[in-house]
């Protein structure tokens, strides 16, 4: 197909799904996008040949391994919600306690300098970060803008959804909206239309793959909806075929600041994938080796994604941080803001954005915020409220002596970054975090399927049954 006709087709999908999303399009099968072959089909027949290696390398590895008994497990850790059992397989990234999170290898600062970037950007494209996480490859310029114009191509949402998505009443959490929505999308399944027709096992991966790339294209416009409806007019901004993910999600939800733009593809790049234990991770895994196709198995993550000892948690630091300055004003001292973080843990509470299940240092991702901060808004107060606590909340802690790892994660930044721009609707967080979460959690589902993973069933213990076992 000619490069002209190329630019046209993703031009007047763009242009159908924000149709869509205004509600002026009413036939349904209209507008469900056919599976494409076409200008992104070099990612697939890259990943197929990445999968016919890796399938080859996993089954003589569990022949010649695979009694091999990996660590022990003790009580405290089946009490303690299996914290450091080895028990799961990710390929996409790995989190050390010391060094922090890697994606396929590669720290977050070298993903900073090697991703490709926007034209005049300097942070990195989530999209080439999916290349990277279901590929293991650095991809090129070309492959990432050829993701970006696929994507825009499949971003129509289902009629039924942009209705369902009307209809929700304001007092429905985003993130409620956010995973019914993405249930209701489930109708437009390939890999459950596959799945019913008797499709083999050997092309479960392709058929989740085109899922995966449909579901990940039509969450930007999904959450600007939902942003729209509960804090704006309802009207989002307009999508372009020539737009980049994170531009257009921008767009959509009503922001034209370069700066903001930029803010969003450095956090839909780092909160994509913290290796597969962490609750959203493990909830789509879990869901989808039953099967499940990748719409349910990432409502599923959605879910879960939800909790307060989850994805919640930075609206828990932005609401402490406001406290704080309430209390204490912008022209606080070194020993009043001591005191009122004794005060925090005296009282009972922890210092929220503090501490993580596994990490033993500074998150890798709370720094790459702390420089974006540094360049772009260095005078905000609240920055550097925040730059302040990060010099002395970790001596707190460990003198409190009740925090095994005192630095600050993620959350303790990101909230404050969202709100010097403009977004001040911290219930909505979550469903930023859950659009970036998918590029992690739908790349290691398409290799669960692409490994032939099987339904996950651990064995379970009563406390009696337990109690025999160790001789107690």
């Amino acid at each position: 197909m000619p490069q002209s006709s190329l630019h046209d087709l993703a031009t007047s999908r763009a242009t159908m799904a924000v149709s869509l999303l205004l509600g002026r399009v009413v036939s349904r099968r209209s507008y469900v996008p056919a599976i494409h072959r076409g200008y992104a089909s070099s990612l697939k027949d890259v990943l197929q040949n990445k999968m016919v290696k890796k399938q080859k390398e996993v089954k003589e590895f569990r022949a010649a391994h695979g009694d091999t008994k990996v660590g022990e497990v003790t009580v405290n850790m089946m009490y303690g919600g299996m914290r450091g059992i080895k028990g799961l397989v990710t390929e996409t990234s790995v989190l050390d306690p010391e060094e922090g999170i890697r994606f396929r290898g590669y720290s977050i600062p070298e993903c900073q300098k090697l991703l490709p970037k926007a034209p005049g950007g300097n942070e990195p494209l989530p999209e080439g970060l999916f290349w990277l996480l279901i590929t293991g490859d650095i991809p090129t310029d070309e492959q990432v803008a050829e993701v970006s114009k696929e994507w825009a191509s499949r971003a129509a949402l289902p009629q039924h959804v942009v209705q369902l998505l009307n209809n929700f009443p304001s007092t429905l959490h985003p993130m409620s909206q956010f995973a019914s929505a993405i249930a209701a999308m489930q109708s437009e399944s390939k890999f459950a239309k596959a799945y019913s027709e008797g499709a083999p096992k050997t092309d479960y991966w392709e058929h989740t793959f085109e899922d995966t790339m449909d579901l990940i294209a039509k969450l930007p416009p999904l959450a600007a909806a939902i942003y729209c409806n509960l804090y704006r007019d309802g009207k989002i901004g307009t999508l372009s075929a020539d737009k980049d993910w994170s531009a257009n999600f921008a767009t959509m939800l009503g922001y034209d600041n370069p700066q903001f733009t930029e803010l969003m593809r450095l956090y839909l790049t780092i909160h994509s994938d913290h290796e597969g234990g962490n609750v959203s991770a493990h909830a789509c895994h879990l869901v989808g080796s039953a099967l499940s196709d990748p719409y349910l198995s990432f409502a599923a993550s959605m879910c879960g994604l939800a909790g307060p000892l989850h994805g919640l948690a930075n609206q828990e630091v932005l609401v402490w941080l406001e406290q704080s300055m309430e209390v204490l004003g912008e022209n606080y001292t070194n020993e009043q803001l001591k005191e009122y973080v004794w005060n925090t843990l005296n009282s009972g509470r922890v210092v929220p954005g503090y501490g993580h299940a596994v990490l033993r240092k500074t998150d890798p991702r709370y720094t790459c915020q702390q420089e974006f901060a540094f360049k772009h808004l260095p005078n905000d107060p609240m920055f550097k409220l925040v730059a302040e606590l990060y010099k002395i909340v970790p001596d707190i802690l460990l003198e409190h002596g009740k925090a095994a790892n005192p630095w600050p994660n993620v959350d303790a930044h990101s909230g404050v970054l969202l709100r010097y721009y403009g977004m001040t609707e911290m219930s909505y967080y979550t469903v930023l975090f859950g659009v970036s979460r998918a590029l992690g959690v739908l790349s290691s589902l398409v290799w669960d399927r692409a490994l032939g993973l099987p339904l996950e069933r651990p064995k379970s213990m009563s406390t009696e049954g337990l109690k025999k076992l160790v001789k107690a």
